[in-house]
């Protein structure tokens, strides 16, 4: 099965509406997506609607609800996201992300009151935002290149002003690994541990098993040959299934890869789907 196990919509920090995605992904001839929005299961809602509006025009390809969790490991600082498949109590989701938004749209807020002392020109109530209500930085880029006030998402603009150092360059503190794992486990779902190789958090896998770790993202497009098998070694060391997919942000990230580019292994398909 061509299965795309992890893309994020305009729920959360992508471009497209999840109408756009799954119009993709038909294009694609993928047999289900998985919409795995940053901290939140509002997509939920709006799959539904899509579902009970385009009914057979979606040609019996599933769409998945899931979840992608923005992790740290307390004492290393070390970035880990937690995919989350198979959610059955979605309040359970709710209730440990909610002020993880709030405080990511208040950081945001701040931005661009720094970028406007700055002299830059924001109508902050003409800003996308993540379900209608929380704020990105990729919002704030949109709008700056969409006034001519930047010249890309993501170039020397970018980095000088949201990385390195820069006037933006301030962040939130994210959840715990650990008790992300444990959320996930406690509304009944599957944890994933997404792009290891990405955020190079490989030492962090045996403690996150004895946690509940269920799996691990094997294709991605950030992960090398080497990558890709200290993936799999690790699976088989420690009994965990296996996933894939694109991490699709459209323009919101700077990859050159699209929805369907990158799949799920069948381990992991055999595992999630049935839940679905």
């Amino acid at each position: 099965m061509k299965v795309d196990l992890h893309i994020h919509s305009t729920i959360s920090d992508g471009s497209d509406t999840i109408e756009q995605i799954v119009e993709t992904a038909k294009q694609c001839g993928l047999d289900a997506i998985a919409i795995t929005d940053h901290d939140t299961l509002a997509h939920q809602a709006h799959v539904s609607e899509l579902e009970a509006r385009l009914g057979a025009e979606l040609e019996g390809m599933k769409i998945i609800c899931g979840v992608e969790l923005s992790a740290i490991h307390k004492n290393t600082r070390t970035r880990t996201h937690i995919l989350g498949y198979g959610i059955q109590k979605p309040e359970v989701i709710t209730e440990f992300t909610q002020a993880l938004l709030e405080a990511r749209n208040k950081n945001s807020e701040k931005q661009v009151e720094v970028l406007r002392k700055l002299g830059y020109k924001i109508d902050k109530d003409q800003l996308p935002r993540a379900d209608k209500k929380y704020l990105y930085k990729q919002h704030i880029m949109d709008w700056l290149v969409t006034t001519g006030q930047a010249p890309d998402m993501f170039g020397d603009f970018y980095y000088q002003t949201f990385k390195n150092g820069g006037p933006c360059a301030f962040d939130i503190e994210h959840l715990d690994v650990f008790e992300a794992i444990q959320t996930i486990k406690k509304a009944g779902g599957l944890a994933v541990l997404a792009h290891p190789g990405q955020q190079q958090n490989f030492w962090l896998i045996p403690e996150l098993v004895a946690c509940g770790l269920d799996g691990l993202e094997l294709n991605h497009h950030s992960h090398s040959e080497k990558d890709r098998e200290i993936v799999r070694d690790y699976a088989q060391r420690y009994g965990l299934f296996l996933t894939g997919g694109s991490d699709y942000h459209g323009i919101y990230e700077p990859q050159e890869y699209g929805i369907g580019d990158f799949l799920s292994d069948e381990s992991g398909v055999a595992k999630i789907l049935p839940l679905a």
